[in-house]
């Protein structure tokens, strides 16, 4: 024997005719390898490659002959895992459907809750084949494997012992290139076996694949790639990887099939494949992405016939989607009473793949007739009084918009959004906001998975609300400045944003990284009443280790208010403090530090009934119950009050600095665990006193459950115990009748362990639990 040779993957095998490559560098047929070996017969191969569903078509009922298979178990495996070898069998343990279901498989073995598996005896040997054959490929080619039955619950367990024995190892690696055109480090990366490790002919495929998917992405679309393993001697080898690149391919013509509505001009602009173009895998892909993004098809293959000319012929086949869609949604709530939705989409509009969004809901829908029937109405947030809200709270809300969008703008690079919206929101006793304005937004690609966007929105908004609504949301509790900013103001920023996704998953990412930046500017030049300048950075990376993932995480940001902010919005007394709370920052929740709820790290503000203030208090406190007088003026102490009468609200702040390890690890199967240490700050800068930036370090733990619309989390999330001062507002109804906000002098020390169960309380107090779909980065 001359050694273990592959054919190139390039060769063709009799009978199969030609290849096909289609995007993602496949092949419609698998690409043909053939490995000369003398210990091992072609059929052991044969039969580890073949699909174990051929193996278990006729699955047999569970008797005497055929009992239930209660378990799988492997001795002596060492150098592989488990899970993997076991998953090349025919023989196979019954288990519990999913993971949820465990404790109902252990009351009952329904088939309801569980997948069954019979033993075939005559699998059971060719088993024994399979965890030999796995092994050869792997390096391991004296490997010796016996099996055994042994009584087991309904059935039987089985058992393969395994005897790995020494593997053949690499003495020495050669790479040889026609073109240097790939770096030795590229090459490693790609999967190039270090000198010492075992010969392993499944990392070796990957190798090859790799390295031509690399010479495609240059533009090499024929290159091939090959190894040779000479055997020195019994135990050891010599590796040969043989890199052949060939001419350079380019595009000759692009085939449109399967388009009825859609022309094909239209299919070629959103290609951005033309005659001459140097043909590119990363190309081909981000063509077949633009084609799924536009909406305009349900199925885009890109296909090109495999020959050896560097003219390659493009063919695009589609199915197109429906032109039009429509959505329509109704609801009820006690908080929002009647609601109505409706959107609707008109793809392909006035052709050139552009695309129109109609998105409308309508709420507080005959809110004046059951408003105080039935509890609608009845979630009065604490320190805003009884009766009954004016009409303006109760007339009906909504939110409406349109939105044209053109992907192809003189390059596939390039797309612009122009958008219309309108707004009426309002919530009983607290807050009429009307908003209206337009945006556009230019994007351009700058490299594959990196777009470059630039946005300016001018929005007119009115805040119908009182004092109380502005001191907790806009950090602004003096009353000039609330009288100023319930009239009408512009909010107008230009935005530039930035985004990178070089993950090798968007939802469940194992290597690579993803990035973000935003960085906004409104003022006078913008034509914006809230001035300020605002950016944020956020950056994650995954590196593999083991069978798990550690994940890197950062964020900071920073805005500031910028001079004259105060006299735009006729805020006479006011210093460069006034920002608008959807431009600050908060921290804190199941995305961000997962030791708080949503929003609490950070700036915070106590709202309280003031009836509470005036009910008979603990001796242990020191003082009495407040009069409504010296609430009124200010000088009762809100510490004759428990804390949990209070309601902590975020503030939010001018600066954000956050960041996260977390290890991610599989489990195998569907379940996985995780551990995570996140660490906050969210500071205050020049926002208005007394608001205080606010820190903290929360480590934590959660379980992952992969589902079929992504990764189920629940995190437990551990915060310190940290007691506050904080400052303390609340209302009441003046001789007129209207709400009259009221900042007490004395600030409240915040203690959420405080209460007769201390002991208890202190311990679930710290414990925050989060359940979400999707990872939190």
């Amino acid at each position: 024997m001359n050694g273990l040779r592959r054919r190139p993957s390039s060769a063709r095998v009799p009978g199969r005719g030609t290849r096909t490559r289609v995007a993602g560098g496949g092949s419609l047929r698998r690409y043909g390898v053939l490995h000369r070996f003398s210990r091992e017969p072609v059929l052991a191969l044969l039969l580890l490659l073949a699909p174990r569903a051929l193996a278990a078509q006729a699955k047999p009922a569970s008797g005497p002959e055929h009992p239930l298979v209660e378990s799988v178990t492997f001795k002596g495996v060492q150098n592989v895992e488990i899970h993997e070898v076991l998953a090349t069998l025919s023989t196979q343990p019954t288990t519990c459907r999913t993971f949820f279901l465990k404790p109902l498989c252990a009351l009952t073995h329904s088939h309801l809750f569980e997948v069954r598996h019979s033993l075939d005896r005559a699998e059971q040997p060719r088993d024994v084949l399979r965890i030999k054959v796995y092994y050869w490929l792997r390096g391991y080619r004296r490997t010796q494997v016996t099996s055994s039955l042994r009584p087991q619950g309904r059935g039987v367990g089985v058992t393969f012992d395994v005897v790995e024995g020494p593997p053949t190892l690499i003495e020495s690696v050669a790479v040889t290139q026609e073109k240097p055109l790939l770096s030795a480090r590229r090459v490693r990366r790609a999967g190039l076996p270090a000198r010492g490790r075992p010969i392993n002919l499944v990392d070796l495929d990957s190798l090859e694949t790799r390295v031509r998917r690399s010479l495609w992405d240059l533009g090499y679309a024929n290159a091939e790639a090959r190894d040779t393993a000479l055997p020195l001697d019994s135990l050891r080898v010599a590796l040969r990887v043989e890199i052949r690149s060939g001419p350079r391919t380019t595009v000759d013509t692009v085939i449109v099939e399967g388009n009825r509505r859609v022309t094909a001009r239209t299919i070629q602009r959103l290609l951005g494949l033309g005659r001459g173009d140097v043909y590119r895998r990363a190309e081909v892909l981000e063509a077949q992405r633009r084609l799924y993004q536009s909406e305009l098809f349900r199925q885009a293959l890109i296909a090109v016939p495999d020959s050896a000319d560097s003219l390659k012929k493009v063919v695009v086949t589609v199915r197109e989607a429906p032109p039009r869609a429509l959505q329509l949604g109704a609801g009820a709530s006690t908080v929002d009473f009647g609601q109505v939705q409706a959107n609707a989409t008109l793809y392909n509009w006035i052709g050139s793949a552009r695309r129109l969004d109609f998105n409308s809901a309508v709420g507080n829908l005959g809110a004046p007739a059951l408003y105080g029937r039935n509890g609608f109405g009845g979630s009065v947030p604490a320190g805003v009084g009884g009766g009954r809200p004016e009409r303006a709270f109760l007339l009906p809300g909504w939110q409406i918009s349109a939105t044209v969008t053109q992907p192809w703008l003189f390059s596939t690079k390039n797309s612009l959004g122009l958008s219309v919206f309108s707004n009426r929101r309002t919530i009983p006793f607290i807050v009429v906001d009307r908003g209206a304005g337009a945006s556009a937004t230019f994007t351009r690609r700058m490299l594959t998975g990196v777009p470059v966007s630039l946005t300016y929105r001018y929005e007119r908004t009115r805040v119908q609300a009182g004092g109380l609504y502005f001191c907790v949301n806009f950090g602004y509790c003096r009353i000039p400045a609330i009288q100023a900013l319930q009239e009408s103001n512009s909010i107008s920023p230009v935005v530039v944003s930035l985004r990178a996704d070089r993950t090798d998953d968007p939802l469940q990412p194992r290597s690579g990284y993803t990035a973000r930046f935003d960085a906004e500017h409104a003022s006078a030049a913008t034509a914006s009443d809230w001035r300020y300048n605002r950016i944020q950075g956020e950056l994650a990376q995954y590196l593999r280790v083991g069978r798990g993932v550690l994940v890197l995480h950062a964020n900071a940001g920073r805005v500031a208010a910028l001079p004259g902010t105060g006299a735009a919005l006729g805020v006479t007394d006011a210093t460069n403090t006034l920002l608008h709370p959807r431009e600050r920052f908060y921290a804190g929740g199941a995305r961000s530090v997962r030791g708080y709820a949503e929003g609490q790290l950070g700036p915070r503000v106590l709202t309280i009934d003031p009836v509470r203030l005036t009910q008979p208090t603990d001796s242990s406190r020191g003082a009495g119950p407040c009069t409504l007088a010296s609430i009124a003026g200010g000088a009762c102490d809100p510490n004759v009050a428990p804390s949990s009468d209070f309601v902590p609200r975020p503030v939010g702040g001018s600066s954000l600095l956050a960041g996260t390890i977390e290890y991610r690890h599989s489990l195998g199967g569907s379940l996985g665990v995780a551990l995570f240490v996140d660490g906050g700050r969210v500071g205050t800068g020049n926002l208005p006193a007394p608001f205080h930036a606010r820190s903290a370090i929360t480590p934590g733990m959660g379980v992952r459950y992969s589902s079929p619309i992504g990764p189920v989390r629940l995190d437990l999330g551990v915060r310190p115990r940290i007691v506050e001062d904080l400052p303390v507002v609340t209302q009441l109804r003046d001789s007129t009748g209207q709400l009259r906000l009221i900042q007490l002098n004395t600030p409240k020390r915040f203690d959420p362990t405080e209460g007769p169960h201390a002991f208890l309380g202190g311990i679930t107090s710290r414990l925050v639990l989060h359940l979400y779909i999707g990872e939190a980065y």
